[in-house]
């Protein structure tokens, strides 16, 4: 197949999003935000020679030392040491008092449930489901039309709800990602997100956080 003579001519201009009434584009920070930090889990589960509880734990306290006051901790249903170190974290009362643990999960029932089950006894915690939504994975992965996608997402959004209910010690804050949501028709990633917040109904003084992630 011969080389196009303007490669450029391949890619899409991106779609601009015309929302007249924003008004955050012109806001000047005047404090510091909440930075995460997600590097004690970002792929760690994946890697063939993994992090193995010690080394997490040097890296957990050297980002306590950097001064992160959240902390994405693990991924504990991806593997046995994901899991044991959430809960060496909270039985040994690790975690200082002005950070909170966060920890990933897939969309799964089995997964969730042993999420939640890695956090029993935390002070604080913050839970991030997410699900693919992107196009390719809708068809090829997933098999779910659209409105098959918004079931899951609000399927296993109650479900964190129901799990939540039966540890009231703790001070739940749940997370929702889109999965490729930069892959993702822009009206289609607002219908799932709606309706994900729409079972967890956040308040100003309980919140929830969207992550919309730019998958590469």
């Amino acid at each position: 197949m011969p080389m196009l003579k303007n490669p450029a001519s391949k890619y899409r201009p991106f779609a601009p999003v015309r929302l007249q009434d924003r008004t955050w584009p012109d806001t000047v920070l005047t404090r510091p935000p909440v930075w995460c930090s997600v590097d004690l889990r970002d792929g760690n589960q994946a890697l063939i020679e993994p992090m193995d509880i010690p080394r997490k734990l040097r890296m957990f306290q050297a980002l306590v030392a950097i001064g992160f006051k959240e902390i994405e901790v693990g991924f504990p249903s991806a593997s046995q040491v994901e899991f044991e170190f959430v809960r060496k974290l909270i039985d040994e009362n690790l975690i200082p008092e002005d950070v909170t643990i966060q920890v990933l999960t897939q969309a799964r029932e089995e997964l969730i449930r042993r999420t939640f089950e890695s956090l029993r006894g935390a002070r604080r915690a913050i839970v991030h489901l997410y699900n693919a939504t992107a196009p390719v994975m809708r068809k090829v992965v997933l098999g779910l039309d659209e409105a098959g996608i918004v079931n899951l997402a609000t399927t296993q959004a109650r479900l964190f709800q129901q799990l939540a209910s039966e540890q009231p010690a703790t001070e739940w804050v749940f997370q929702y990602s889109p999965e490729m949501f930069s892959g993702t028709e822009l009206t289609f990633a607002k219908r799932v997100v709606d309706a994900v917040t729409e079972v967890w109904q956040p308040t100003p003084q309980r919140k929830c956080i969207i992550n919309l992630p730019s998958t590469v």
